[in-house]
Formats: structure tokens, sequence, C-alpha cells
């Protein structure tokens, strides 16, 4: 009996896209340590103005990952 290949894109319609797809912790990147992106420094800084807080040029990329969501939730970004 050959049963047809599913893609990803093929999962049951009920299933949540995280379940799918699901976010893995920024402390398991291998380029955790890297210094922040440059989208990940304009968005943080746009966050950080709005949400009165300090910004930090020396965030790694988990660090900054995890303020951004952070501060999503501060501002109602999120």
């Amino acid at each position: 009996m050959n049963l047809p290949l599913m893609k990803a894109d093929d999962a049951a319609p009920d299933v949540p896209l995280t379940s799918r797809n699901p976010e893995k912790d920024p402390n398991e990147w291998v380029t955790k340590d890297e210094p922040m992106t440059g989208p990940q420094q304009s968005y943080l800084q746009t966050l950080c103005r709005e949400a009165e807080e300090e910004f930090n040029q020396k965030w790694t990329k988990a660090e900054a990952s995890k303020k951004i969501e952070e501060l999503q939730k501060k501002t109602g970004r999120g």
C-alpha cells in the first residue's frame, strides 16, 4: 500500500499553526550569542522608546528576541 507523502502545508486545518512549526527557544539557537541583527536593533529601539525603557546596544540575538517579545506585550504590539 502506497501512502501519499505529506508536506508541511498538508496538516489538518484544525491543528494550530504553532504546532505545525513550533518556535525554537532563543536559548537553543546556534546563533544566540551573536550580536542582534539590524532589524532587531531598529525594532527594539522603537519598542524601548514606546515602553520608556533603556535600549542596550550589546544585546545578543537571543536577548533581543526575548526583549522584543516582552516589550510587545508591554506596548500592546504583540
